[in-house]
């Protein structure tokens, strides 16, 4: 508590020396904070494009599949290149730390919060991956929006923990590398992670309500 006052106390400081918090004019910076908001805009415009009228599964052969696995591949490659992106960002960045103990003499714990930078990105770890190895590469990479359902809906873990586990995993790996990295950036780019994933479950989760809505329908027509 007396840690958070003395930087309330100080934030005319943090104002006038913010580029020595966050280097706002590094262009790697700005270009990870643009990879992060374009990805669920990529994969949420691509796969409702598919799913409208299948123009991804016709330039396949007409294969859903093969056009599913394409995208996920695309989908996977623009992961990786936004996590890069990041960490090379955060590399470059000054270290909240330096800035907290040269302008308002604090002293920070700075084994305690890599510690739980750690534990963060590891539970994040466990997240994504243990969704993906319940979903397989179909039902991770919106498999629904091209046509391919599972056969049942998934309640193991970790989705007895979470309604979107992917997302919230990837928002605990964003946030544990940021206190890994003992950036105020690092924080900055986490919490734009999490409001995207919001912003997109916001639109995802109507829509693919809306898919199998439609694919009970169509079901139910061909019993009677």
């Amino acid at each position: 508590m007396r840690f958070l006052l003395t930087i309330l106390m100080n934030v005319t400081t943090i104002v006038e020396n913010f580029d020595s918090l966050i280097n706002y004019k590094q262009p790697i910076f700005w270009a990870a904070i643009i990879h992060v908001i374009f990805n669920p805009i990529f994969w949420n415009v691509t796969g409702r494009l598919e799913n409208r009228t299948q123009i991804f599964s016709r330039i396949c052969g007409n294969s859903k599949h093969r056009a599913c696995y394409i995208f996920a591949f695309v989908t996977f490659t623009l992961g990786l290149t936004r996590d890069y992106l990041v960490v090379s960002a955060l590399a470059m960045q000054p270290k909240i730390t330096d800035f907290l103990s040269y302008y308002m003499n604090i002293n920070t714990p700075t084994d305690l919060f890599q510690s739980i930078g750690t534990i963060a990105l590891i539970w994040g770890s466990i997240l994504v991956l243990t969704s993906m190895y319940r979903l397989g590469i179909t039902g991770t990479y919106l498999g629904d929006y091209f046509g391919i359902f599972m056969n049942e809906r998934v309640t193991a873990f970790p989705y007895n923990f979470y309604d979107n586990p992917m997302y919230v995993g990837s928002s605990f790996c964003f946030f544990g590398h940021a206190l890994r990295s003992l950036t105020a950036s690092g924080l900055l780019i986490a919490a734009i992670v999490w409001l995207v994933y919001k912003i997109a479950i916001m639109f995802e989760g109507p829509f693919t309500a809306k898919i199998f809505a439609e694919k009970e329908l169509k079901e139910s027509k061909k019993v009677h």
